[in-house]
């Protein structure tokens, strides 16, 4: 006859404890609203918007100090001519592409 009291592993089993922390480690892991994966997704958002974060600071810095140079007429005829190819009335513009300067367009 088999006695299954004698076996370590339902001896195990068969505890009430052992059945509550398996119950608590599910919850815990699949089921709260604070579970082991959820806090995995928030983390990684955290860390993207962090990222985000620290790429807006740098970009506000270089607006920064494009806004101190602009505040000079000098600067501001040199952006106007180099960005938007402005230009006085007795001159004329030539613009000047070498190869591997331009986009590629797709076939």
């Amino acid at each position: 006859m088999n006695n299954y009291n004698d076996k370590p592993w339902f001896k195990f089993l068969s505890n009430k404890y052992v059945w509550v922390m398996l119950f608590f480690g599910a919850w815990m892991l699949f089921l709260d609203n604070y579970s082991y994966f959820d806090h995995r997704l928030l983390n990684n958002e955290i860390e993207e918007l962090e990222n985000n974060k620290k790429y807006y600071q740098e970009e506000i810095k270089k607006d920064k100090q494009n806004i101190k140079q602009l505040k000079n007429p000098d600067q501001i005829e040199k952006y106007a001519r180099e960005k938007y190819y402005m230009k006085k009335d007795s001159e004329d513009i030539y613009i000047i592409e070498f190869e591997g300067d331009t986009l590629q367009k797709n076939k």
